[in-house]
């Protein structure tokens, strides 16, 4: 309390609000950065994240326009609105960069992941993982008389949860692709 007996930033009508106005809640945001299909720009991305200490759950890179040398790199990142605001500005500022959109507050996005799980089992365990695959839509795409390759595709959610159930069957090994999105709708 001050010398006046008046609680700091009470209300937002206070005159004396020393409330922060800036979130501390972390944020999980789809960046979709189109570049210039260049040697060099990728690391120049990836720099700006690791320069400033700002984590990457994602990274997804293609060619998406072979005649106008253009990539799209798609990135899932986590962070404060602020810091996100600021990952969107210094991308912005990169030279080969064109445009950054991010799609999480952009309106509907359809995200996808493709990941190859390699599940051993036999009698029961088979059988059950097999069932699951099934329950997933996932597909067999290499199996031996001990152990399964699935391929799964959906959305970053659904393959953990695949992860998850499949891991007491005898999960073996993962390899994910990272998250593609797209906006939903027109331009």
């Amino acid at each position: 309390m001050s010398a006046l007996q008046i609680k700091k930033g009470a209300t937002s009508h206070s005159a004396y609000n020393l409330r922060s106005t800036f979130s501390d809640v972390e944020e999980r945001h789809t960046l979709a950065v189109v570049v210039d299909n260049e040697a060099g720009v990728l690391a120049r991305v990836i720099g700006l994240f690791s320069g400033r200490g700002y984590n990457i759950e994602s990274l997804t890179v293609a060619e998406i326009d072979h005649t106008g040398h253009l990539s799209r790199i798609t990135i899932v990142t986590t962070g404060t609105p602020q810091v996100i605001e600021q990952i969107k500005a210094q991308l912005g500022r990169i030279v080969p960069v064109h445009r950054v959109n991010d799609l999480t507050v952009e309106g509907p996005s359809v995200e996808r992941e493709l990941a190859l799980f390699k599940v051993e089992g036999t009698g029961d365990k088979r059988v059950e993982a097999l069932r699951l695959a099934d329950i997933f839509r996932a597909n067999v795409v290499d199996s031996t008389l001990t152990s399964f390759v699935f391929e799964i595709t959906g959305a970053p959610e659904k393959i953990d949860a695949f992860a998850e159930l499949m891991r007491p069957l005898g999960l073996l090994e993962v390899a994910r692709t990272g998250v593609a999105a797209l906006s939903r709708g027109g331009l």
